[in-house]
């Protein structure tokens, strides 16, 4: 199938950076770096605030503004030693202002504002005693060209070489090749929500009047927020719909499944029951299933997960249950082995460890059929592993695998490329349901929102940072009494080796006063290294797990009943809960201690507090979402969200629910975009380059 060439009316946007005024072969790369490499790219990088310049006389000049005053040049005053800047003495009728340069500044200020002459100067004002400074004036014009001083002046990202105002110059002729296009938008709800058409909403972004038009709820933003929203929408639906018109095996509730259901500890709960219906509609219904499994650490997912297994292995059909880590794809192994052998069915573990002849022996298992299931990490969908008869796939925290990743292993199955393999995704990331819908949009969701009975809570405590040496007196009585416990080190920067330095330094001060059972995991440890001290953990050699990151902890220790995170503050509150789940999972009074550092934010301390009073991981997030006002939401970039360039999607969280539901009418009454709407949504499309081919979080 060919793919219909960019509609010419777009032409202009998708040229490259390069061919903007300005930008040569020095400058291309930075604006490449801060925007993109496309003219579209400038235009859709958008003003982040917006300055206010105020007319003042020196005797009103207001310390912290930005003010721009017509002054005299009185005297220049040369640095007398090296590191000194140089001065430019002014006034008017009021008083004196003193403008300074560092670095590179010197005789030809003396050139260009002789003394004498009248100027227009502005920039930020600073008071030193009773001096009053204007360190590098941002604008020092004739006081005729005054008038060229803007009143409010737009703030765009700057990097290193490009400062704002440069970049402005790029984004205003990048508006100026901007065309008008065809509108889009349902005309009656455009006119109920007052928006502006396409090409006046960036005209009024790229040229703000005040504070009020950076805000992300302006009608032009949330114009182009919602476009956006819209064209992610309409490519999830259309892939979605895809999905939907693949055959693939219809699979019914298995006597075998019955078997493994009867043979559990434990009765299912609600959430449960209605998850794995949810599941077996899918198996039963023909088309290839693509759902995702939603549910707080320990909710009971890998139970609903097997049952669908037994269900496949009954209709005659293999499994493969693909995690991140080794250390998970072993625990998930170790869970589901031995009640999947009890019913006759024979699993093996598949990772990059395995080497020569073992693994050619679990290979041909697989190409046989022998294997009903193989569970294991990426080593599944490597080019030499073949299946007889792949016909469901599970893969966990399916955030942390791109989309080819996840096709690649659904290719395993007999129809290769055309699908055939049911999918069912598992997630213990709580997100809030306004969000659902930009992650998930085109994945059928099931949620488990009951936890099993018989889960100790967790008590949960925020501590300030001075308390530490009581903390850690505390955990040493309670691990010379038999309990085990994870220490979670501070995100203390960016970068791994300083995380990885304080990381190895708390579980020295620990090992000095605990004693030699104090264990690290940290990643960039070798594999097998890491292996051998989480089992160590897990077989209780180890009783106090120091961890750098949310994912060396993902070992199920029933036995751990103690939660140390170092400055709870610095992170997001959906890992702060996740973190929580690996304890309370046995016996033992389990406890959570959230350090802290001082002084705590009004909202750190509430997010602190919700988490003290909350154990309900949906709940948690609905109220994290509820405390943030934009940005990165829940400490989500990592687990699958868009990278959108124009929405918010919590700022803008109301427009998604609205641009889903016009993306699925749009299809409903349109599904080849051959109306004049249809047409309009397709170059939409095409703006933002998200066609249902293309994989649109791959946060692989």
């Amino acid at each position: 199938m060919v793919e219909p060439m960019r509609p010419e009316i777009l032409f202009p946007l998708f040229t490259p950076v390069s061919t903007l005024k300005g930008v040569g072969p020095r400058v291309a790369p930075l604006v490449e770096r801060l925007a993109g490499p496309l003219v579209r790219d400038v235009l859709f990088t958008a003003p982040q605030s917006v300055i206010r310049r105020v007319g003042a006389t020196v005797d009103h000049a207001v310390d912290g503004q930005v003010q721009t005053f017509i002054v005299s040049i009185d005297a220049h005053q040369p640095p007398s030693r090296l590191g000194q800047p140089w001065k430019i003495r002014a006034w008017d009728e009021t008083g004196f202002l003193t403008l300074t340069w560092f670095k590179g500044h010197g005789p030809h200020l003396e050139r260009q504002h002789p003394v004498g002459v009248r100027r227009a100067v502005s920039g930020k004002v600073e008071r030193f005693g009773s001096e009053i400074q204007v360190a590098h004036p941002e604008y020092l014009l004739p006081e005729e060209r005054a008038g060229e001083i803007p009143a409010f002046e737009p703030v765009y990202p700057a990097t290193a070489g490009l400062p704002s105002r440069t970049f402005r110059r790029f984004a205003l002729e990048a508006l100026s090749r901007a065309p008008e296009l065809p509108e889009w938008l349902d005309p009656a709800w455009q006119g109920r929500e007052r928006l502006p058409a396409w090409r006046e909403a960036f005209a009024l972004a790229h040229n703000p009047t005040g504070e009020a038009d950076v805000s992300l709820l302006s009608p032009h933003r949330r114009r182009l927020a919602y476009d956006e929203l819209l064209a992610h929408q309409l490519a999830l639906a259309q892939r979605k719909a895809a999905r939907r018109a693949q055959p693939a095996p219809r699979v019914g509730p298995s006597p075998l499944a019955e078997l493994a259901e009867k043979a559990l500890p434990f009765k299912l709960t609600g959430a449960q029951i209605r998850a794995l219906s949810e599941v077996r509609g899918d198996l039963a219904s023909g088309e290839r299933m693509s759902r995702l499994l939603q549910g707080d650490v320990g909710s009971g997912k890998t139970v609903v997960a097997m049952l669908a297994v037994t269900d496949a292995a009954g209709a005659g059909l293999q499994s493969a249950f693909m995690a991140p880590t080794e250390i998970l794809a072993r625990q998930h192994y170790e869970t589901l082995a031995e009640p999947l052998a009890a019913l006759g069915l024979s699993v093996i573990l598949l990772t990059g460890r395995d080497k020569g002849a073992a693994r050619a022996a679990k290979l041909a298992g697989l190409a046989n059929g022998a294997h009903a299931v193989a569970i294991g990490t990426h080593a599944l969908f490597q080019d030499d592993v073949a299946f007889k008869t792949l016909g469901l796939a599970i893969i966990d925290e399916q955030h942390r695998f791109g989309v080819n990743e996840r096709r690649r292993l659904q290719a395993k199955g007999p129809q290769g490329e055309d699908g055939g393999v049911h999918l069912l995704a598992m997630s213990a990331t709580p997100i809030p349901r306004t969000l659902e819908l930009t992650v998930f949009g085109d994945l059928d969701v099931s949620r488990i929102d009951e936890k099993p009975p018989g889960r100790t809570p967790v008590a949960t405590r925020a501590v300030p940072m001075p308390r530490l040496p009581e903390i850690i007196a505390r955990l040493k009585a309670a691990a010379a009494g038999g309990a085990q416990a994870f220490w979670i080190c501070p995100l203390v920067s960016e970068s791994e080796k300083i995380d990885l330095r304080a990381a190895e330094d708390r579980a020295a001060d620990l090992r000095q006063i605990i004693g030699p059972s104090v264990g690290l995991v940290h990643g960039q440890m070798p594999a097998a290294e890491k292996d051998a001290v989480m089992q160590a953990f897990v077989e209780g050699a180890v009783s106090v797990l120091v961890a750098t990151t949310v994912v060396e902890v993902g070992v199920n220790v029933p036995n751990a009943s103690i939660m140390v995170i170092e400055q709870a503050e610095r992170f997001g509150l959906a890992q702060l809960h996740q973190l929580r789940g690996r304890v309370g999972r046995g016996a033992r009074e389990s406890s959570c201690v959230l350090l802290y550092d001082l002084p705590l934010s009004d909202t750190a301390q509430q997010r602190l507090d919700i988490l003290r009073k909350s154990d309900d991981g949906f709940e948690i997030a609905e109220k994290d979402l509820e405390l943030r006002g934009g940005g990165d939401p829940l400490g989500l970039k990592q687990s699958g969200f868009p990278a959108y360039r124009l929405a918010d999607p919590v700022a803008h969280r109301d427009l998604i629910a609205v641009a889903a539901d016009d993306a699925r009418l749009i299809l409903a009454r349109d599904p080849d975009l051959s109306s004049p709407r249809g047409l309009a949504v397709r170059t939409l499309q095409e703006l933002f380059d998200w066609k249902p081919a293309s994989p649109l979080h791959d946060a692989g």
